[in-house]
């Protein structure tokens, strides 16, 4: 067997623990809600990039291209000084939404390169600038620059013209679980020598000041060796190779710095900065003890020469020494990497291999250890001051349950150093295809007490955990359990059964809050998608009322036809009990489906436009349709699946009931759900959709002058660039324009545009459910694609062509340019550039060109699994 695989069973039998460390450091601690202590909940102000230097984190830490154990006691990471830059940099800079263009993005060039599941090989790649970074021009111009304009990106300033930057590569690879060899290599890429101060940093997160219970944890060095003792850790043994300067501190914040108080001679967190940049002797311990420590190697570089840098970091009783021939257990386990991503379909161009698999290294790097306890963070620590007693009635004082200290999927390190709920959703495709285990980990962890609010709901993300995202878990849950049991050859039916009782609880909070008037027409809010609507349909609606949401009503459809699924599979392979539940889940669809199809004013189809949209029911009753062609109408797309007929021949309770309710309730099944006849094979149909609705929305899909782009499905069609969409209500105008780009409008932060780009979930589900209408439908089922081209697709065929246009965004063209890098010619040509990829949160609906986060591999990675099912 290949040895990561043998790893990854040794680590889900708990044999070896070879998950105690990983890429578990944020890229931002900064600018948290949990970090935030203050009155008025402004997170971005409270803790800013400024303070982040002088004061210490209280939830968790941060650093550039970092390690820690998977409790974050310990944490390794780099930090670099080129000798002109204001502040040291120990980690990656990026502007807060006031000093942004359209919100929170990271201004650094940075690219994770390869992970194998437990981390015993990692790679990813730094560039440095050689002349003063910038941070106050990006956050200048940025400020400066209205939304109707791009934002100022780092390759923008031209601080990489004429390669004036270091390559700094930093490779991890495992001996065993508990001793990680570190190897870093540092390349001049300029035309003229420079010198790199390179400082490889060890610390301890900061515990003790927090707790006063708490062991405070302790480095020092002996003779060569740094040791590194914590309570729960045990004692570690750090080593470098050759005899560097050595720097000790404490990871304390600097009050006097701050706030002009305590101890002008204590050593604090910043003390490295002041003796590099400011040769500051006394910042340092001479004792060399504290709680955080560096070595300072200055790398004096030629042009295009290259320096390498070896350390270890190991729990082990043996006299510390490097390992002799480090360079060959990092090549043993290249070695192993490559053979473990052997999987790669054959027929897939060395390019697309590439992409594949930074993109799995993307999904793997963004493993965060997330803290936070609510109840704690709302009372206070002990000994410090007591937060602000508003807190009790702010932000996320209903979830004083949660407690969450674990490893978690982050959708982005620096930009979203938090979960989101549906974000982590689709993070576990691309993850089960590499390691199903912690795939399926993450699945239920947010299904204990300790995530799952009592009621039922899953938390959104941290800046508000009540808001609403799309319930996609239990899609996620059945996807995952597919591949795995695709994978392994055997299905894991205890994950599917505990994770169904859990969801459960879940579809009750949905049916209970989110159904106002019990007739199965759905509100939820923005649901994920941001700006997509006329107004924030989060917030209280102009003139009163609510809204009767076509993508709710749509995810409510799609949650009950998984949880029939599962239902239908627990019931035929582990208890016949389960029959019962997969006939309320039939029923509540057939209720669904009828309410969303209704006529007039009742349901959310518009037969004129051939479309569905959100309808604004007004406190009188009437009820005004909100005419914007956008995903919104897409989605009753989603909520589609099939029943195999041998599952029907080994249930006859549940068939009883199904033929009942053919039989008995033809208002309810007619041509809505397709029960009645057979398609492909004797399969039987749920569809939201008749056939010829279907139809109709699948020409409006299919047109590349509304949403079908040359990557993707736009989240808005192109319709309403000449014709936006205007509203007029309480003496307000508001309008929806076609923006393929950046948003021009601050609705949700302005950070998300969902008014024209591409986005890789919704693209994804939507290539999922056409493969399950041609599933049933066959050949006999043909659209026009693109609409007018004249040519003819079945189902099958335009979700594999969907899929390829998606990837088509990284793949280099026959130009040889990449769509995802627009015109950064730097990107697209440099052959230091070319091949790192990006992968963005969207993308421009008209050019691919990537925007927003920039490392969202959280479910961009989404590419790996279709370029393993579709090829380019």
């Amino acid at each position: 067997m290949e040895a990561e695989k043998v790893r990854i069973i040794e680590a889900q039998r708990r044999e070896q623990h070879w998950r105690r460390w990983g890429p578990y450091l944020a890229e931002r601690a900064w600018g948290t809600v949990r970090e935030d202590y203050s009155e008025s909940g402004n997170a971005w102000e409270y803790f800013p990039f400024d303070h982040a230097h002088l004061r210490a984190f209280r939830w968790g830490e941060d650093g550039i291209a970092g390690i820690s154990d998977n409790h974050q006691r310990l944490c390794f990471a780099l930090a670099f000084w080129n000798g002109r830059d204001p502040i040291l940099k120990e980690r990656l800079f990026g502007l807060s939404g006031d000093e942004g263009n359209h919100g929170e993005d990271v201004k650094e060039v940075y690219y994770y390169l390869d992970s194998t599941p437990t981390h015993s090989y990692m790679k990813c790649l730094y560039k440095y600038p050689q002349d003063e970074f910038p941070y106050a021009k990006l956050r200048e111009v940025n400020r400066e620059r209205g939304r109707e304009h791009s934002e100022f990106e780092l390759i923008d300033t031209g601080i990489f013209d004429h390669d004036r930057y270091f390559d700094i590569l930093t490779e991890y690879a495992k001996a065993d679980p508990d001793d990680v060899l570190i190897r870093v290599t540092v390349v001049n890429r300029g035309p003229e020598p420079a010198t790199l101060h390179l400082l490889p940093t060890l610390w301890f997160r900061n515990t003790w000041t927090w707790r006063p219970d708490y062991h405070k944890p302790m480095l020092r060095r002996e003779g060569n060796v740094i040791l590194a003792h914590e309570e729960t850790l045990g004692t570690y043994q750090f080593t470098f190779e050759e005899d560097p300067p050595l720097l000790f501190t404490e990871n304390l914040t600097n009050t006097c710095a701050l706030w002009n108080w305590g101890d002008s001679k204590a050593f604090v967190k910043d003390a490295f900065h002041r003796y590099v940049i400011h040769g500051d002797r006394s910042a340092v311990n001479p004792e060399e003890t504290g709680t955080k420590m560096c070595a300072v190697y200055q790398l004096d570089l030629a042009p295009g020469e290259s320096r390498v840098i070896r350390m270890r970091l190991a729990s082990t009783a043996e006299a510390s020494r490097m390992i002799q021939d480090i360079d060959g257990l990092f090549a043993e386990r290249i070695l192993e990497a490559d053979e473990f991503y052997s999987f790669a379909p054959s027929t897939l161009s060395a390019d697309a291999k590439s992409v594949q698999r930074q993109a799995f290294a993307g999904v793997l790097w963004s493993k965060q250890f997330y803290h936070f306890v609510v109840e704690t963070w709302l009372k206070g620590d002990p000994g410090q001051p007591s937060p602000p007693a508003e807190r009790w009635n702010g932000r996320d004082s209903q979830w004083i349950h949660l407690y969450n200290k674990d490893i978690l999927s982050m959708p982005d390190k620096w930009e979203y150093p938090w979960y989101a709920a549906w974000d982590l959703a689709f993070h576990t495709i691309p993850l089960s295809l590499v390691d199903p285990d912690f795939a399926k980990s993450q699945l239920k962890l947010f299904l204990r007490e300790w995530y799952l609010h009592p009621n039922g709901q899953i938390p959104a993300y941290e800046w508000a955990f009540s808001d609403v995202n799309p319930p996609v878990h239990a899609w996620a849950c059945w996807r995952v359990f597919q591949i795995d049991r695709k994978l392994n050859d055997r299905p894991d039916f205890a994950f599917l059964e505990s994770a169904f009782h859990k969801l459960l609880l879940n579809f009750t909070w949905w049916v209970n809050r989110k159904d106002a008037t019990g007739s199965n027409i759905f509100e939820g809010g923005f649901l994920g998608l941001d700006n997509i609507g006329v107004f924030d349909r989060s917030a209280p609606l102009p003139g009163g009322g609510y809204l009767e949401q076509s993508d709710a009503t749509s995810w409510m459809a799609m949650y009950c036809l998984n949880m029939l699924k599962i239902a239908l599979e627990l019931a035929s392979k582990v208890d016949p009990i389960y029959e019962d539940i997969a006939s309320k889940f039939l029923e509540h669809f057939l209720y669904i489906a009828n309410a969303m199809n209704g006529q007039m004013s009742a349901g959310l189809w518009d037969e004129t436009d051939g479309f569905f949209y959100d309808r604004l029911r007004m406190p009188d009753g009437r009820g005004i349709p909100l005419r914007v062609r956008s995903m919104v109408g897409l989605i009753p797309i989603f909520a589609v699946d099939t029943i195999e007929p041998q599952v029907l021949e080994c249930l006859p309770g549940f068939r009883r009931r199904m033929e009942w309710f053919v039989r008995h309730r033809p208002d309810l099944c007619g041509n809505i759900a397709s029960l009645s006849r057979q398609g492909v094979e004797s399969r039987r149909l749920m569809s939201l959709m008749s056939r010829p609705r279907l139809v109709r929305v699948l020409e409006r899909m299919c047109d590349e002058e509304e949403f079908l782009s040359p990557h993707g499905l736009r989240a808005l069609s192109k319709f309403h660039q000449d014709h936006p969409f205007v509203l007029h209500q309480n003496g307000q105008e508001y309008r929806v324009d076609y923006e393929p780009a950046e948003s021009s409008t601050g609705l949700f932060g302005g950070n998300s545009n969902w008014r024209g780009p591409v986005w890789f979930p919704l693209n994804f589900l939507m290539i999922e459910s056409l493969q399950r209408l041609s599933y049933y439908y066959g050949d006999d089922f043909q659209v026009e694609f693109p609409t007018r081209s004249g040519q003819f697709k079945n189902l099958g065929e335009v979700a594999a062509e969907l899929s390829r246009r998606l990837s088509r965004i990284f793949l280099r063209n026959q130009e040889g340019r990449r769509p995802v890098y627009g015109a950064a010619e730097k990107f697209q040509s440099d052959p230091h550039f070319r091949d790192y990829i990006w992968f963005y949160e969207y993308f421009h609906g008209d050019n691919g060109a990537g925007i927003g986060a920039s490392h969202q591999t959280g479910w961009t990675a989404l590419v790996a699994k279709l370029l393993q099912q579709s090829g380019e």
